[in-house]
């Protein structure tokens, strides 16, 4: 499924999705309708999962981005999960191995905003919050394995 062209493909969607198939096809040497088609293909087999649009959140009014761990009391883990997904503040959540079971990118408001975040926290287990300074690397190409 993964041949050259498809390889190229990806590449050029995760550079900028929007373009079109026609402009994709000159860069990997086929016509139109076969980038259309093998992009069908990729998005059928579960390969290309989304096109999404990333918002500055502080373009939109938040002033502070975190990183908060989570390490969920005995029982609320399950819980935690079903909850939150309910939370607007979370762009991102995964379960994760080590002493902490979630780790959650967030966004907010200011402080105060985030004290009675973690305040939402306190009933499911210990947290620990780090500020995000600044990204160094943003929205990597994810590169097949050969």
């Amino acid at each position: 499924m993964l041949d050259s062209i498809n390889k190229h493909i990806l590449k050029c969607l995760q550079k900028n999705a929007r373009q079109s198939n026609a402009a994709i096809g000159r860069q990997v040497g086929i016509s139109s309708p076969a980038v259309a088609e093998r992009i069908k293909k990729m998005e059928d087999a579960g390969i290309i999962q989304a096109y999404q649009t990333t918002i500055s959140p502080f373009e939109v009014g938040y002033q502070l981005k975190a990183i908060i761990t989570l390490r969920a009391f005995m029982g609320m883990l399950k819980p935690f999960l079903e909850k939150v997904k309910t939370y607007d503040e979370v762009i991102n959540c995964y379960r994760i191995t080590g002493n902490e079971n979630i780790v959650m990118e967030v966004v907010l408001k200011n402080q105060k905003h985030l004290e009675s975040f973690i305040d939402q926290l306190i009933v499911y287990g210990e947290s620990k919050t780090q500020i995000v300074l600044s990204q160094v690397v943003k929205n990597n190409e994810v590169k097949p394995v050969k």
